[in-house]
């Protein structure tokens, strides 16, 4: 006599979002597989369309918020501008504005501590070198996965890649000095920063903003 052939029943169980179990019921044997990496994978890719959008807006923010030239006294506007700004939302910041070296306006509000000097000092020494905001610098390094250390020439310690030290470019010059600000979050640091420049410059802040962090 032949017995009938039983097709192994399958039970699917819902792990969570991403993770599908299969199992056969027949006993004789089992198979499990999972959807983990289709869900990483996901998130992985929107990501990095958001790195890349980031990206993107802070090209624009560069090529738009550059100057004819400024003085002196144009560096102690634009930092006392900055100062009432962050006084009037109660951001607890150092605000530094330097030019070819000579720091023409510094200022320290409540709220801010010692260390917050030394991120203004390590955020400029990455926008010197690499002529670009320290925000996109940052962000750049996320979507390439590389990071600043003794193999590309620089000491981790002399160098902060996040958000919050923009460059000082003078049209037909070039690249002469850096606005820096620090003591809230990297993304909102540059925010700010961008925002007072805008407002100095005369540019419509909200055509260069970047969208909130997702």
């Amino acid at each position: 006599m032949t017995l009938p052939v039983r097709k192994p029943a399958i039970r699917f169980v819902l792990k969570n979002e991403w993770a599908v179990q299969a199992v056969y019921l027949s006993g004789v044997s089992s198979m499990r597989f999972s959807a983990y990496g289709c869900g990483a994978a996901f998130r992985q890719g929107r990501q990095s369309m958001t790195i890349e959008n980031d990206i993107e807006i802070l090209k624009r923010q560069e090529e738009v918020l550059r100057f004819d030239a400024l003085s002196e006294d144009d560096a102690w506007t634009l930092g006392s501008l900055m100062r009432e700004r962050a006084a009037a939302k109660g951001l607890p910041l150092v605000i530094d504005i330097r030019v070819l070296g000579r720091q023409l306006f510094y200022t320290a509000l409540p709220g801010t501590t010692p260390d917050n000097p030394d991120w203004v000092r390590r955020k400029i020494n990455v926008v010197m070198r690499y002529h670009i905001s320290s925000y996109r610098k940052g962000r750049e390094l996320v979507a390439s996965g590389a990071e600043l250390d003794e193999g590309r020439g620089v000491l981790p310690i002399d160098m902060a890649p996040h958000g919050g030290c923009f460059p000082i470019h003078i049209r037909g010059t070039g690249i002469v000095g850096t606005v820096t600000v620090s003591g809230i979050p990297q993304r909102q640091d540059h925010g700010f920063v961008v925002e007072c420049l805008c407002e100095y410059l005369g540019v419509d802040a909200q055509e260069l903003a970047l969208p909130p962090e997702a």
